[in-house]
């Protein structure tokens, strides 16, 4: 039986991410409540939304079907900070975690319609510069932030918000491309295993979790 590959996000940026393995999948996406638990371990509900967001577009599709699901937010101070719902909140943000050290967890499930076969994550730490309060308000203006968790994205080159990095600069994007190439090999997949990474800098991969 050939594995049909499905990934459940609407994210581009995964999109573009998993095209780099060379394979062909499809896009569906299921409505999940993204609420966190009460008291709830940062890391522990990452890779539950995960794979929550691929079981229930597994629940919709044949038993060939291997959907991917991932979720990624960032931590700063025990604090989730995800997409911000307006650029008040998106100064916020940035003006809270700017020049400071804080985490950014990102997790993957591999689930079929019958089973969870894989649920990993990856963590990084990342300093970010201490941009001025104009280079916010200018970054905001130009709309990038608003879908981003924390509001930045590691890959801007205008505003360029990183000045360190110690993980995976594609799991800090929104999918570890190295553990997800591994993981789809071991799933019976065949992707390309000599992709570039050059535009997305050093991966890096270092801080990484899995389990079923």
């Amino acid at each position: 039986m050939s594995l049909k590959l499905v990934l459940a996000s609407q994210s581009p940026r995964r999109k573009d991410l998993l095209a780099f393995t060379g394979l062909d999948f499809a896009i569906k996406i299921a409505a999940i409540d993204e609420s966190a638990l009460e008291n709830e371990d940062p890391v522990a509900y990452v890779r539950r939304l995960a794979a929550a967001k691929a079981q229930a577009v597994a629940d919709t599709l044949d038993a060939d079907a291997v959907v991917l699901g991932s979720d990624t937010i960032v931590v700063y101070d025990n604090m989730l900070l995800g997409k911000p719902a307006d650029a008040a909140d998106a100064k916020r943000m940035l003006s809270m975690i700017r020049g400071q050290t804080h985490q950014v967890v990102t997790a993957f499930a591999f689930v079929t319609k019958s089973e969870a076969l894989l649920v990993a994550h990856e963590s990084a730490d990342l300093v970010l510069r201490d941009f001025t309060d104009a280079e916010i308000d200018a970054y905001i203006a130009s709309g990038d932030p608003m879908d981003k968790a924390g509001a930045y994205a590691i890959q801007n080159q205008e505003f360029k918000p990183v000045a360190t990095l110690n993980g995976c600069f594609s799991g800090v994007m929104g999918l570890p491309l190295c553990q997800v190439t591994l993981a789809l090999r071991d799933l019976g997949f065949d992707p390309q295993d000599n992709f570039s990474l050059t535009d997305l800098q050093e991966c890096g991969c270092s801080n990484f979790a899995t389990d079923v």
